[in-house]
């Protein structure tokens, strides 16, 4: 009996580490299809865009024997296929390529300005779930009450007002007229390049130097784009927590548990909020990737160097190695936290494992 007792643990446990084997294969092959998929769609694109790489390098004004040289150098003259091929070996080594606009490593460009979007993008987030989050829940606690309603007019003011206008009118308002905040830019002109980048996050460089005063002038050049990406971040997630909120409310266990004689305390956060954990993961995590690949007007708007006003510039240069790049960074960003978000699922709901 105790031999095939054994046996039944061991069978168990071999079908359990069979099953997470295949579903973290799985998920790996899922990443690298979507990865492929991304990179051939943006490697197309580069190649039907009516610009020409070359002109973009050797200029209009190059005779033709430069022109087919750098013609034949960039392997152009091969069949798309090939081309493909070759980009996709360089990419998965890490090699973007060289930006025709600096003759920089497009990989060392992305690392440079890539922290610069994470830290804005993050902040941003911060300020959508801690107002957000609180929002929701309260507009569904007070469901057609002058709060429900003042909460709906945020969220649906914030969804659809054009993000490049709440920047302009940020700046005119609170720079411009009432100087609360700092101007354009990730720090004051005279602290650019001053404090030595390690995460090249200014704001973590920055108290890790002990620079306070670089660190309090950067909070104020980011406060004003953060808060701006907050918004429209709360407002989405605000209005889903209300959505989530209410449905929960409505279930039959919220009301055995009022007519149990539960505080109202535990009925709405222990309970109806304890069963949107799993839902609202997945919609922080998608509202930080859209901020992550979305704020490319904000970063143009506040001079922000961040990958959007990187990819965009490249795009206005025709230096396709650095849009490509860009992209397929930011779609690689976007994988990962969906993948994430679906690690976090699994881990908080019993169901999903």
């Amino acid at each position: 009996m105790v031999n095939s007792a054994d046996a039944v643990v061991s069978n168990t446990s071999m079908s359990g580490t069979s099953s997470l084997l295949f579903r973290v294969l799985k998920t790996i092959g899922s990443i690298a299809i979507t990865m492929l998929g991304l990179l051939l769609v943006t490697f197309i694109i580069g190649r039907v865009m009516p610009i020409d790489p070359v002109i973009s390098i050797v200029g209009e004004r190059a005779t033709k024997e430069v022109y087919d040289a750098a013609y034949l150098e960039m392997g152009l003259d091969k069949p798309v296929l090939v081309q493909f091929l070759y980009y996709l070996s360089d990419v998965l080594r890490g090699d973007f390529g060289i930006s025709y606009l600096n003759g920089a490593p497009v990989a060392e460009d992305i690392r440079r300005v890539f922290p610069a979007t994470l830290e804005l993008a993050t902040i941003g987030t911060l300020i959508g779930v801690i107002v957000g989050v609180p929002l929701g829940i309260v507009a569904a606690v007070k469901r057609d009450t002058w709060i429900d309603q003042v909460a709906r007019v945020v969220a649906l003011v914030g969804y659809s007002m054009p993000i490049f206008w709440l920047g302009l009118i940020g700046l005119l308002v609170f720079y411009g007229i009432l100087g609360w905040v700092g101007g354009p830019g990730r720090v004051g002109i005279f602290y650019v390049d001053v404090v030595p980048s390690v995460t090249g996050m200014i704001l973590i460089d920055s108290a890790l130097d002990g620079q306070w005063d670089i660190f309090r002038d950067a909070i104020s050049h980011i406060i004003l784009p953060a808060s701006i990406l907050g918004y429209y971040s709360l407002a989405y997630i605000s209005r889903m927590t209300r959505s989530f909120m209410l449905e929960q409310l409505n279930a039959e266990y919220i009301t055995t548990a009022r007519v149990k004689g539960l505080s109202e305390w535990a009925v709405v956060w222990r309970h109806a909020f304890g069963n949107i954990k799993v839902q609202l993961i997945t919609v922080i995590a998608l509202s930080y990737a859209g901020l992550l690949e979305g704020s490319v007007l904000t970063e143009i708007i506040f001079s922000w160097p961040g990958i959007g006003s990187y990819i965009t510039t490249a795009l206005l240069s025709a230096d396709m190695n650095a849009v490509l790049g860009g992209t397929v960074v930011v779609g690689l960003v976007f994988v990962c936290l969906n993948v994430l978000s679906d690690l976090l699922y699994s881990f908080y709901d019993p169901r999903a494992k």
